[in-house]
């Protein structure tokens, strides 16, 4: 199956049933908004499921048993199924199967779905519990924008605006593992001034936010605002010679670099009684200049 074209005279978007990522976005009249992968990264704008970031040695353990399980999980490596769609909206899922229990053991549904409404690009992540034991998740997404927005930008003329001052300090990582200590922010009341040099240490890690949106802007180019009110933590990432920025609404981030517990200890994650859902959305509003 190729791209699914979303379109409501304003927005325009494409998704791909694999991974069920975000793929493409565009304003009336605009340019591509969205990370075209290449190198360093070829991704575009996965889903993270069951798991945002990594485990020790890449296990999880349940029961006492441990479950090889990759950075960021499965779900943006595996086909979703095409449900009901559109012009305006389209929603993706994907349920457990052999292959996810042999990583995250556990009955699930996991339902996408995009929809867009005026400027507004909406994601909602719908997870199902439908098995009989509890089990703990992560998710978030990870859509890379282009940086710079319009070509012929200087990356350094970008910044983020959040909703409110954010003085608390951000965490960072070591080989994908969360350090112990958290180090003073970048951010200056409530703008962070973008620059390459912001990720020579890997990902910005937001875990004491008190905004739920950041504002994306530069001189002469269109300005992108994501909120992310189900999501408590923010993720910020580049990797040169990169041309894009990724700004990451997360539900649970990382294990701790000396995480050594069963899989339902892991801070930070939603836990799913058998029978119940939990729904995650943000958005992607689009102003253009």
């Amino acid at each position: 199956m190729g791209f699914l074209q979303l379109d409501n005279g304003i927005l325009r978007v494409a998704i791909n049933p694999f991974g069920a990522e975000l793929s493409s976005l565009r304003h009336r009249g605009g340019g591509e908004l969205l990370w075209q992968g290449g190198e360093p990264w070829h991704r575009r704008a996965p889903i993270l499921f069951p798991l945002v970031g990594r485990m020790p040695g890449d296990r999880l353990v349940h029961n006492g048993v441990a479950h090889p399980i990759g950075q960021h999980g499965f779900a943006r490596d595996l086909p979703f199924e095409l449900g009901q769609n559109t012009e305006t909206s389209a929603e993706f899922t994907l349920a457990d199967s052999a292959e996810t229990r042999r990583q995250f053991p556990f009955a699930f549904r996991l339902a996408v779905r995009f929809s867009v409404e005026g400027e507004t690009l909406s994601i909602r992540h719908t997870v199902d519990n439908p098995g009989s034991e509890t089990f703990s998740a992560s998710i978030g997404g990870h859509p890379a924008f282009a940086w710079p927005l319009v070509e012929g930008l200087a990356p350094e003329s970008h910044v983020l605006e959040f909703a409110q001052d954010e003085p608390a300090p951000i965490r960072r990582l070591a080989d994908g593992l969360l350090l112990p200590d958290a180090v003073e922010t970048p951010v200056r009341g409530s703008t962070l001034a973008l620059d390459e040099s912001l990720f020579a240490a890997d990902a910005i890690i937001f875990d004491g936010l008190r905004s739920r949106s950041v504002r994306y802007s530069a001189p002469g180019a269109p300005a992108l605002t994501v909120r992310f009110d189900d999501f408590p933590l923010l993720g910020l990432w580049s990797k040169a010679p990169g041309a894009f920025l990724c700004i990451e609404p997360w539900y649970g981030m990382t294990a701790p670099r000396d995480f050594a517990g069963e899989y339902a200890q892991k801070p930070g994650q939603f836990v799913l009684l058998p029978g119940e859902s939990r729904s995650f959305t943000y958005s992607v509003t689009v102003q253009n200049s």
